[in-house]
């Protein structure tokens, strides 16, 4: 009996809402008649765009291992895990490659995977797993147990071997699948592109309707369909003119597709697509309808930085030092946070004016702004310094040693 429980729960799937095991390889028809897939959701190109931002984003910026005492915060650049998280957490990934995978995770799948490797109780690697191959379920101790099939071998862990991530809401067993929730959105995307191509394969023309003074026979029904559609049918022959002859004459038939508001519909789908991953149009090159330069596209891009990607960095942070972390690493100040500052790498102007307003204001010392741009330290740039124009007015002229 407890042979044919394992076999079941290694080809059954549960179909909760909040739990994305129910999604099957297969996919799940949308209202508009469409499978969706991994593969055919990003195959749309506001998808892709979407998810490489978020994913691209997030893993560019550095993942630091710090450690903090006495008042001081300084990187643990001997600690096992800066090794693994910031600069390789496996033999075949850089820390870039892993984190684009498991942010691409999160966001189609709404959870993202990976196994611990430990030796002598230290972590010392960490190797991504197809969240589209896991299936998690509650042991009677409490503990999860991660199943999945990993070449022709099934695979069996629990929480303290797994790295588990968890998307949108954040439930035990997993966050919600933006592929399961968003099917109907991006099966009409697919539809609506479906359609299009459709359109450009028949030449963009109007299609119509032969009408002949007489009954044709078989023989000559069949000449007269496959000349038409070898002759005039495709892109490639738009514009071509068409030889009737016999009394046969073309009747136009269809409309205009601006007519059938195809492109409207089209750009409601960029549009929708980007709703459900908290992206700005304007940042997947999508800039109708909204301001294309000045303070609005800034402000927009401030919002991408606070309300979608600051969330998602925080529930990476927040898992890492919960799964990662020892109770001695804890006590002795380990923290685990991407640094920010990496977003100003390519504007040089925000990251002169992050520079200047720190020394001016003395959070932090030359040597530190220095050590940011990959710069050697100087001597007597380890000191803070401060602005002190602003003082009483009754002071004003006095020297302060005298």
């Amino acid at each position: 009996m407890k042979l044919i429980d394992r076999f079941k729960a290694a080809i059954v799937r549960s179909l909760s809402l909040r739990e994305p095991d129910g999604w099957t390889g297969g996919g799940r028809a949308s209202d508009a008649g469409e499978i969706v897939t991994e593969g055919s959701v990003l195959a749309l190109s506001a998808v892709w765009a979407c998810t490489n931002l978020l994913s691209g984003t997030i893993s560019s910026l550095p993942l630091m291992v710090y450690r903090e005492e006495d008042g001081k915060r300084e990187a643990a650049k001997d600690h096992a895990l800066y090794r693994i998280l910031h600069d390789s957490p496996n033999f075949d990934q850089t820390a870039v490659d892993f984190w684009d995978f498991m942010s691409a995770s999160i966001e189609l799948w709404g959870n993202a995977y990976a196994e611990i490797t430990r030796t002598n109780g230290k972590v010392v690697g960490l190797s991504p797993v197809n969240p589209d191959l896991m299936t998690v379920r509650r042991l009677q101790n409490g503990s999860l147990e991660y199943r999945w099939t990993q070449d022709g071998r099934q695979r069996e862990l629990t929480d303290k071997d797994i790295l588990h991530i968890r998307g949108f809401g954040g439930a035990p067993l997993g966050g919600m699948s933006t592929l399961h929730f968003g099917r109907n959105s991006f099966g009409l995307a697919k539809a609506i592109d479906r359609s299009a191509s459709t359109t450009f394969a028949n030449g963009m023309r109007p299609s119509g309707a032969l009408t002949f003074d007489a009954f044709l026979s078989p023989e000559n029904r069949k000449i007269a369909r496959t000349n038409l559609v070898e002759e005039y049918v495709g892109a490639v022959n738009a514009g071509k003119p068409l030889i009737l002859e016999g009394g046969t004459k073309w009747q136009q038939l269809t409309i205009n597709p601006e007519d059938a508001q195809m492109l409207e519909s089209r750009r409601f789908s960029v549009e929708e697509i980007c709703r459900f991953f908290g992206v700005p149009p304007h940042m997947v090159g999508h800039t109708e309808n909204s301001t294309s330069w000045g303070t609005g596209l800034e402000q927009q891009t401030l919002g991408f930085q606070k309300f979608t990607l600051r969330r998602r960095l925080k529930r990476i942070e927040q898992a890492l030092e919960k799964q990662l972390l020892t109770p001695s690493d804890r006590a002795k100040g380990i923290r685990i946070e991407f640094a920010l500052e990496g977003l100003l790498r390519g504007d040089s102007a925000a990251r002169s004016a992050f520079y200047a307003s720190a020394l001016q204001n003395g959070w932090m010392t030359i040597n530190e702004t220095r050590a940011l741009e990959n710069l050697p330290p100087v001597e007597g740039g380890e000191i803070p310094r401060m602005q002190m124009q602003n003082v009483p007015i009754t002071e004003a002229g006095n020297d302060p040693d005298a």
